[in-house]
């Protein structure tokens, strides 16, 4: 799960804090070393929202905190935490922590504030969350992965405006039978510990079982131009020459570090590989092999240049929804396409026992015309493998599928110049039965429909398939 975190254009330092030159900030970006927390920060008490001091070498913060009263975003990843510190809980206005990859082991409940939206724990010690998290109705977004976590409290079920959960890389026996009750989860990544999905991520992982997916090695790639970068690794174009056959330009994919905000970079390349092939799928040619520093990756199809993101991804305002260009707007056909690709793609893999686990906008790529592509698998899990629990979990995705959609629907006008020929009540009954299927997928979870239901009422809006 990629997020947008735009960084400060203007360098801050310790001593521009000192000399009084950031005075106003609402944002300030502190990592040089630091082992105690500047109390300069309290000078900026009256505008400071953002506060970042990632990276430093920090294990405490000043109980006052809360005299940072105008303070809604809070990072603290790559310190040296061992708790959550607990004076957190009465910044009343704190919406999103963040305390990534540091040693923490105990999370209080006096440590979660009570606007939280966005609590990211991801690559901790946690072995345990405070039955307390119920107090944080409003909690949207919840980073867990790479803990030691062996269940999650029933209290988390309180939790009604949760949409998005990451447990991969713990050690849960089972996912709670509540989780999929939960009527706003749309975005759920759980791979790497359930005993029954790591036997099938085992069985995957070993490239050689996987037709058409043999490791490619790194003597045969030769790195060109950055594409991008996700939450599990960053893309390069590059060109493939294997003995024998014509060079072609690829992507390669290499991951980051041993855990991301999604999970462990092997779920990754796991799920890539028993995916298959698909239309609306990006093609994985083969995992990486050889690399000089041991570095995982993936060998992928490169995409044509006509392909672009369809958006953003969510924001530290928007929380769990990505971020549309302001001047986007999207035809009726437009819309049915990029839905019945989503769509397709979604149902291929839950056929494959696959949920992917991110579907959002800022996962595909599509074409000025609507056709789209599906891509990066880190959040996927492997499904359960009776029946009714794998259903239940679709669901989920489901609800992921409606929120793209009506996403979709709010950027395409409608057109009232046409409302008076044949062809405008064609539109309009289109754009109808398209809002009426957005809102089932946002129903209950009991009351939305599965994927191959959902293409087959796409298929059946014919004044659009043409």
């Amino acid at each position: 799960m990629a997020y947008a975190l735009a960084m400060s254009t203007n360098e801050h330092t310790l001593e521009k804090l000192r000399s009084g030159q950031l005075a106003g900030l609402k944002r300030l970006d502190l990592s040089c070393g630091l082992s105690s927390f500047p109390p300069e920060i309290f000078e900026l008490a009256d505008t400071l929202q953002v506060l970042n001091l990632s990276s430093n070498q920090l294990s405490s913060l000043p109980d006052d905190m809360h005299r940072l009263h105008q303070l809604e975003v809070l990072f603290c990843s790559d310190n040296l935490f061992t708790t959550l510190p607990g004076m957190l809980g009465q910044c009343k206005r704190l919406s999103m922590v963040g305390f990534k990859a540091n040693q923490i082991t105990q999370v209080p409940a006096a440590s979660l504030p009570p606007a939280l939206r966005w609590l990211i724990l991801t690559d901790n010690r946690i072995a345990e969350l405070p039955p307390e998290i119920n107090r944080c109705m409003l909690l949207q977004k919840l980073m867990l992965a790479g803990n030691r976590l062996q269940s999650l409290p029933a209290e988390l079920a309180d939790c009604k405006n949760l949409a998005l959960l990451r447990v991969s890389a713990n050690d849960l026996s089972a996912l709670p039978t509540w989780l999929a009750d939960l009527p706003k989860l749309a975005w759920l990544g759980y791979a790497g510990q359930l005993s029954e999905s790591n036997a099938r991520l085992d069985k995957v992982s070993d490239a050689s079982e996987v037709v058409h997916a043999a490791p490619i090695a790194w003597q045969h790639l030769q790195l060109a131009r950055r594409l991008g970068e996700g939450a599990s690794g960053v893309i390069y174009q590059a060109v493939l020459s294997l003995p024998g056959m014509p060079t072609q330009n690829v992507a390669v994919k290499l991951f980051k570090g041993t855990v991301t905000s999604d999970g462990w970079p092997r779920c990754e390349l796991a799920a890539n590989l028993a995916a298959g092939a698909h239309p609306n799928l990006m093609t994985t040619l083969g995992p990486l092999d050889g690399h000089p520093n041991g570095t995982a990756g993936l060998v992928m199809h490169l995409l044509p240049p006509s392909y672009r993101t369809l958006a953003a991804p969510p924001s530290l305002q928007s929380c769990t929804r990505d971020v549309y260009p302001a001047d986007a707007v999207f035809e009726l056909a437009h819309v049915w396409r990029t839905a019945w690709g989503a769509a397709s793609a979604a149902a291929h893999l839950h056929a494959n026992g696959l949920l992917h686990g991110d579907l959002y906008a800022h996962n595909l790529q599509c074409t000025a015309g609507g056709d789209c592509l599906l891509g990066d698998m880190g959040a996927a899990s492997f499904l359960p493998s009776n029946p009714s629990d794998s259903q239940r979990l679709q669901r989920l995705e489901v609800r992921a599928f409606g929120v793209l959609l009506a996403e979709l629907l709010s950027h395409s006008p409608v057109q009232l110049e046409q409302t008076q020929n044949q062809k405008g009540a064609g539109l309009q009954a289109a754009r109808s039965s398209l809002m009426a299927l957005a809102d089932v997928c946002l129903q209950l979870p009991a009351k939305r429909p599965l994927f191959a239901g959902i293409v087959r009422q796409l298929q059946s809006i014919s004044s659009l398939n043409q």
